[in-house]
């Protein structure tokens, strides 16, 4: 049996080296490549793909969220989160999203094509020290709201700039950052989203 694999990944340097990786297995068929995550569900069913390697980092929709929306809309199609960071939060997202299999970039080439092969058989496959760390470092305390007010706090954005684009108030914004700080035992915004982005819970 030839598996159909999809790559997204934002870096066309990196997903088309992956490619040439890939094909040289005699049983992959690399059948679409894309590099945005808003184009991974269409692509995956045009291309009729039975897994799809997921970068996290993407425009239009990270890897996490286009892992949901294709284990939502294309359930035949298995994920595998393939990333350079290894961070526990993102494991723990990406397992919540349906990814079957998460994989670092620098792993060995045999042992992504051995990742690929076992999620085709309904097999979890994931690197057993990020495993461990993940459990080790619990879920994130960080509430939804938390989350999209320190995410939309990124770029330096100010108090009334967040409350803008969450149609919320200055106040609650204010609310939400004071928990996020608190939960992640640091001074400031800046460093909440630094150490919250670290973990992988943003």
């Amino acid at each position: 049996m030839t598996v159909r694999l999809l790559l997204a990944d934002d870096q066309q340097l990196v997903r088309s080296a992956l490619a040439a990786l890939l094909e040289l297995e005699d049983d992959f068929d690399v059948v679409a490549q894309v590099g945005r995550g808003d184009e991974v569900v269409a692509a995956a069913r045009a291309a009729h793909a039975d897994i799809a390697l997921l970068d996290i980092e993407m425009p239009g929709l990270d890897g996490l969220a286009a892992a949901a929306a294709l284990t939502h809309e294309m359930p035949s199609c298995r994920v595998i989160i393939l990333t350079t960071f290894g961070r526990p939060g993102y494991l723990r997202r990406a397992m919540e999203a349906g990814a079957l299999g998460f994989v670092v970039k620098d792993a060995p080439a045999e042992q992504l094509a051995d990742a690929v092969r076992r999620v085709v058989r309904g097999e979890r496959v994931v690197d057993p020290a990020l495993a461990a760390a993940t459990l080790a470092g619990g879920p994130s305390p960080l509430t939804g709201r938390e989350r999209d007010v320190l995410v939309a706090s990124r770029d330096g954005a100010t108090v009334a700039d967040i409350a803008g684009k969450l149609f919320l108030s200055e106040g609650t914004v204010r609310n939400y950052l004071s928990a996020a700080i608190a939960k992640t035992g640091v001074r400031n915004r800046v460093e909440a989203t630094r150490v919250a982005d670290e973990r992988g819970w943003l």
